[in-house]
């Protein structure tokens, strides 16, 4: 019971972050539409856009989700979790104030920075933090909770965007993150700096079946990790090579359909290999 009180403030900043994020989905199409097409029924560059931003933070964030996670490991997870949960608070507050053809632009840009950062960096560093607080026998049971907690707040967000207009759908959630924003900040505690740098040795990634086979290790990075260094850590495991090419394909499937349908693309298939890393 100790870890789950531990856990509680950051179970509470992922669900009202999920919630927050997902509220403004079903509304996310018409405002598109409504500033880039309005009055046509069909919009070809809409969803050019809405590819080319999805394309832009599919590529940032393979550059910065491994940047950020190496960083908490220096500077703590609480601090890095700070980054995501706040930068996704600007483009909201942009289409709270007026959706415009001009705010809906500003926005657009805005999004593509926090997409970048929010792409995959909240789920890393929150399941990070959990396996710093939690014991490596108990960890598979509470990042299914946490896994939960954040598509419970998927499901009440897409319920709540039924019971509002569109104007208020973009003010509640711009309040709603600028809560998550101060509650992560005031009441989660940090997690001791997350996996100690000065470990001379890498933990395996699996344990051998026999003595005759060498299990695979993580690499331990001491500097920011180059592309190599990723390729080089893929390759290290025959699964976790497999699990990367699943996720890989997935994602292909979802996001392409997702950009048709002018809708954001939450990273379900992240989960997959975040698990597997943490």
């Amino acid at each position: 019971m100790k870890e789950l009180g531990d856990l509680t403030h950051l179970f509470v900043c992922t669900f009202l972050f999920y919630l927050s994020n997902c509220m403004v989905f079903p509304a996310i199409t018409d405002v598109t539409l409504e500033a880039l097409c309005p009055g046509e029924d069909q919009c070809s560059l809409a969803i050019y856009l809405t590819g080319l931003q999805r394309a832009i933070i599919g590529l940032g964030a393979l550059v910065v989700t491994p940047l950020v996670g190496n960083l908490s490991d220096k500077f703590g997870r609480k601090a890095l979790l700070c980054i995501p949960v706040t930068s996704a608070i600007a483009p909201t507050v942009i289409l709270a104030y007026s959706r415009s053809t001009v705010y809906f632009y500003a926005a657009y840009v805005f999004q593509i920075f926090a997409g970048i950062f929010c792409e995959g960096s909240m789920e890393c560093l929150s399941l990070a933090y959990v396996a710093d607080k939690v014991g490596e026998r108990r960890r598979t049971s509470y990042f299914g909770a946490l896994s939960g907690i954040g598509t419970a707040g998927i499901v009440f967000g897409t319920i709540a965007a039924r019971f509002l207009d569109t104007s208020s759908i973009f003010q509640v959630s711009a309040v709603l993150k600028v809560i998550t924003a101060i509650h992560l900040k005031a009441f989660l505690p940090d997690s001791d700096a997350g996996v100690a740098v000065s470990e001379e040795s890498a933990r395996p990634l699996c344990s051998s079946s026999s003595n005759s086979e060498t299990a695979p290790t993580l690499l331990a990075f001491r500097t920011i990790p180059s592309f190599s260094d990723m390729a080089n850590l893929l390759t290290s495991s025959a699964t976790l090579s497999r699990v990367a090419i699943i996720t890989f394909f997935f994602c292909l499937g979802e996001s392409g359909l997702l950009a048709a349908l002018l809708e954001p693309s939450p990273s379900y298939a992240s989960k997959t290999y975040q698990l597997l890393f943490y």
